[in-house]
């Protein structure tokens, strides 16, 4: 009897989920429920999944609104109803155009109009699938309208949006978070009414019984609707099933395939290869997946002929024919991979293909997917109120000013003594966190399916410019739509970027290599140095402290050993003590021997014994526990964040520890490796995944050995990495580059290389717009080089306020003239009245104003940076009020080790941390004075005194030691160095003194 059934994807309006409805349904004995969300159909696949568990046959419909004012509700008779109806409002929100009164003619839908607005359009005709909604409230007004005399056309609308009173308080603050209100200031017509709650069935036949005809019609209409989904284990996948016209003709196509690749990866091709190509083709077509490998492998040809950048990785690296597809560049046969983590017969869904892409390149693939294939739509996902936002959005709601909102949400106030109206936002927050705040787009994936998706569900169109579906990737998995994952990635750009520099800085070198040779660039001896010395910075995954710490451990110098550290630094393997115990047993091979487990050591001898990828989950359960392949793949699923039944789980787990019993292993055994397999959870990598991340650390190392100044000019124009740009900056000082500020003659929006010489880019100007930008390049680009700073301000429109940016940066340097000369000039220059934006017809004449000799120095000079750029061209120990009183570096490590020594560092990064115990704790990477890196650790006690305050230079005394040949200082004590007050603003005393102690340097350097 309810046809209008609300859940909290009515966005900002209702307030529970689609269980929560079934829950209700089942509570007041309602055996058949409409769900009609409010211009939203994400609860509807879930609904319909989840409907036998409570007794409940679902029916899907729609509510459609312009804001909160209802149309009508339109019910599915079937699936092809459903359809249309999602047709209908995928082309309203697609047009952001509203949704008319009067509902168009639906071949499998009903159309309920409710009755205030039957009355209100003076609504007197109606075909034979649209009806009349009467609510309970309604039924006070029916005996005295015209509306009674259409019998056969009323049916029972009594909406469901609350259960109780709380849900009411819950709607209303999300009616004034979506209005932007006050509370006290939202309009009554916004908020829905409090009696739309779901009554027994009985007390609502009770409350219709002097109208039977009209519960008739109602139950007519119901039972008149059906609408079913496969949600079974052994379900078909709805991707797109074939990739050309027949299933034969795409086996006919992926074999081909495979052998014109074998070939091209393979010099010798053995059986072995040849057996396992065999293997997985036969599994591929038994499971119906030729037509998935097919598309990926569309996807990536595409690409190659645009020359875009891309790695294919996921489980599908694990696959040979994956490989000979070149959708992944990893070779499971060199790595071992193990096939069944990427494929079995237990699994109902196709192998995981990651495909990053360039940021670049990826809007461009995402487009040509899209015109490709005929059912494309991307994958969505919810946003939902966190605590800190609801305390925010309440905050505002309740009327409480930003500083004590910002309290709030830093949890920095006393519970005990705030004040009501805090409370109450503390209280009510609890009501709407982790609903769904809006809808978004999942971070790369696309759905590529043999049905229209309006089969599933409505799409919106979000500013990307392409349909989304209203569901996320649990409930696709589901139903049986497996996602395209197409993702962009700054690594890539950087390589690519670093390709067409070395083209112009180094035409005669950029056709000496080919970036694509795996094999080669893994033999390289320079790239192996580079990773057996960790001297990694700017390069992918690689270059951070955790990481170059580990690779120093583990000495790693090639690729396997690269592909192994990739995993073991993930949290699952740190958290569960087994990254230290791989380190141990790689250092000392006889501790193998002792510590393994025979049966861990027999299945992974490569890896000591340890379990460090995801499929090692996927190999103990098999070989360990005895546990099926079908049961080690639920193990590994519950160990990310996909997994859903954790009932399903919790049996696995029981028959793990059951299976262990029985073969006679003991209960310190037995849970040691299943905390080791728990603790996995959400973390781990499939091998095939860090293998694919090691390929591409090798790409970025090799670029880095070669072209280190060209592709750390590529790593700066895309966003850096780990570090803050001015570390990157440092890092071409030294590897041999000259680092200049922005000129107006020579820079780029982004950094431009000319042989070593390495030109700031006018984006790196915080204070610069980028419209003034654009003219300074278009008019250089057209006429050539600017001779003055006069010839500049007659060719380019700009603002004093913005040249003064430009001088002061000392992007005018080419002139020769004293940057503080140039100011006196630009601005005598642009008060004489406006810029006209034309060209002129004769050169102008210009003024010759006398300026007294003016001076600038290099402490001037390093500030304006500060301040313009972000950090100063100099080192920053040249800024330091006292110098150090000891030149110490890196270098000296080795020499004080089990010493305490004194050391002077820039910081570089900080990561804080907390004991097993809760206490915090810090590890800091800093640059000395010779600009090489060291660490540093400050324990809990140390901790408690001392603190980092932002970056500069810290002097630090304390213990050098080493932990696997890594070395490291134990802080004892650290001072935060000051630096020289700001020259440009200093007093007389202190300007005066700077001035003295600087004039010599400033009379040799007067271009400056």
């Amino acid at each position: 009897m309810y046809l209008n059934c609300h859940t909290y994807y009515s966005l900002r309006y209702g307030t529970f989920s689609e269980t929560e409805l079934l829950h209700l349904a089942q509570a007041n004995h309602v055996t058949q429920v409409v769900l009609t969300d409010i211009n939203n159909t994400s609860a509807a696949l879930n609904f319909v999944r989840k409907a036998p568990e409570y007794n409940v046959r679902p029916i899907l419909g729609l509510d459609f609104r312009n804001g909160v004012s209802q149309c009508f509700v339109g019910i599915a008779k079937n699936n092809e109803g459903y359809l249309e109806l999602n047709n209908f409002l995928s082309r309203y929100l697609h047009e952001k155009k509203e949704i008319p009164v009067a509902a168009p003619k639906f071949e499998h839908a009903y159309v309920v109009y409710p009755f205030e607005k039957v009355v209100e359009n003076n609504m007197s005709i109606f075909t034979e699938n649209e009806f009349i909604g009467i609510s309970i409230s309604d039924l006070r007004r029916l005996p005295f309208s015209k509306i009674l005399n259409l019998k056969d056309k009323l049916v029972v609308q009594q909406p469901v949006t609350f259960r109780n009173k709380g849900d009411f308080n819950a709607h209303r603050l999300l009616r004034a978070i979506d209005n932007n209100c006050l509370l006290s200031k939202l309009d009554k017509t916004e908020e829905g009414k409090e009696e739309e709650k779901m009554f027994p069935i009985q007390n609502l036949a009770t409350v219709f019984s002097e109208y039977p005809f009209i519960l008739e019609n109602t139950e007519r209409l119901m039972n008149a609707c059906s609408i079913s989904f496969d949600f079974s284990v052994d379900r078909s996948p709805q991707n797109q099933k074939t990739y050309l016209d027949s299933k034969e003709e795409d086996e006919v196509l992926l074999e081909k395939l495979c052998k014109e690749g074998l070939p091209y990866r393979y010099e010798t091709v053995d059986q072995d290869i040849l057996d396992r190509v065999s293997k997985e083709l036969t599994l591929i077509k038994s499971m119906g997946f030729v037509s998935y490998f097919l598309l990926n492998w569309d996807i990536v040809s595409h690409a190659r002929k645009q020359g875009f950048f891309y790695v294919g990785r996921g489980s599908g690296a694990n696959s040979i024919v994956a490989y000979l597809l070149r959708i992944t560049d990893v070779d499971p046969m060199e790595l071992d991979l193990y096939f069944e983590r990427f494929i079995n017969l237990y699994r109902a869904n196709p192998p995981d293909f990651d495909i990053d892409f360039s940021h670049r390149d990826r809007p461009e693939m995402t487009k040509y997917i899209f015109e490709r294939f005929k059912n494309v739509a991307l994958l969505g996902t919810y946003v939902t109120f966190k605590e800190r936002g609801v305390i925010r959005e309440l905050g505002k709601v309740f009327g409480l000013p930003k500083s004590e909102i910002d309290l709030l949400c830093e949890g920095r106030l006393d519970l005990s003594r705030i004040d009501e109206v805090s409370r109450l936002v503390l209280k009510y927050g609890r009501l709407i966190k982790d609903m769904p705040n809006y809808l978004s787009i999942h971070a790369g994936g696309i759905l590529i399916s043999e049905k229209p998706l309006h089969y599933f569900s409505a799409t919106h169109m979000p500013p990307k410019g392409f349909p989304t579906v209203q569901f996320d990737m649990v409930i696709a998995e589901d139903v049986g739509l497996f996602k395209f994952d197409i993702l962009g990635q700054r690594g890539l750009a950087k390589i690519r970027e670093a390709l067409d520099i070395i083209a112009y800085n180094q035409p005669e070198k950029k056709d000496t290599f080919d970036i694509h040779n795996i094999k080669k660039i893994k033999t390289d001896e320079s790239v192996n140095t580079l990773v057996k010395t960790a001297q990694c910075m700017g390069c992918f995954y690689v270059e951070s402290p955790a990481m170059r710490m580990l690779l120093k451990k583990l000495e790693v110098d090639n690729y396997l050993g690269l592909v192994a550290a990739s995993s073991i630094i993930r949290p699952g393997v740190a958290k569960s003590g087994m990254m230290r115990e791989y380190i141990l047993r790689h250092r000392n091979p006889g501790r193998t021997e002792e510590k393994a487990h025979p049966v861990l050591l027999s299945i992974m001898p490569e890896t000591y014994g340890v379990m460090v990828y995801q499929e090692d989950v996927i190999k103990v359960a098999h070989h360990f526990a005895d546990l099926d392949l079908g049961e080690a793949d639920v193990l590994r699923r519950g160990m990310s964040g996909k997994f859903r039944s954790r009932e399903e789980f919790q049996k696995v787990k029981d028959k793990f520890i059951d299976n262990c019993r029985r073969k006679g292993e003991s209960d310190d055994v037995i849970f040691e490796i299943w905390e080791q397999i728990a603790s996995f959870a959400g973390y781990a990598f499939a091998k095939g995944h860090s293998a694919s991340y090691a390929v591409e650390s090798y790409q970025t190392l090799f670029l880095r050995a070669y072209f280190p100044l060209e592709y750390m000019v590529a790593v700066l124009n895309n966003g850096g990495g780990f570090y803050r740009p001015e570390f990157y900056v440092h890092e071409v000082r030294m590897l041999g580059g000259t680092v200049h500020p922005p000129c107006v003659n020579r820079s780029h929006y982004a950094n431009a290389i000319y042989g070593t010489d390495v030109f700031i880019g006018f984006g790196f100007l915080r204070e610069l717009e980028s419209r003034v930008v654009e003219r300074i390049l278009k008019e250089r680009a057209g006429n050539g080089s600017f001779l003055s700073l006069e010839d500049f301000l007659d060719r380019v429109l700009i603002s004093v306020e913005q040249v003064d940016v430009l001088i002061r940066i000392n992007a005018f340097r080419f002139t020769a003239i004293n940057k503080h000369e140039l100011l006196w000039k630009a601005y005598f220059f642009l008060s004489k009245g406006k810029k006209v934006d034309h060209p002129k017809l004769f050169p102008p004449k210009h003024q010759d104003f006398k300026i007294p000799e003016l001076y600038t120095t290099h402490l001037e000079m390093a500030f304006t940076q500060l301040e313009l750029l972000g950090f100063c061209l100099c080192s920053p120990f040249e800024l330091l009020t006292e110098p150090p009183k000891n030149n110490r570096g890196s270098k000296d490590l080795e020499k004080y080790l089990g010493h305490h020594i004194d050391i002077y560092g820039y910081l570089v990064t900080v990561k804080n941390t907390r004991t097993h115990t809760g206490k915090s704790m810090h590890f800091a990477t800093l640059v000395d004075q010779h600009g090489q890196v060291f660490d540093t650790v400050l324990f809990p006690p140390v901790a408690a005194k001392y603190n980092f305050r932002g970056k500069g230079i810290y002097r630090f005394y304390g213990k050098v030691v080493s932990e696997f040949g890594f070395l490291s200082i134990e802080v004892i004590k650290m001072q935060k160095q000051d630096y020289v007050q700001d020259p440009r603003y200093a007093d007389m005393k202190t300007s005066t003194k700077v001035f003295e102690n600087k004039k010599a340097e400033a009379k040799a350097n007067r271009i400056l």
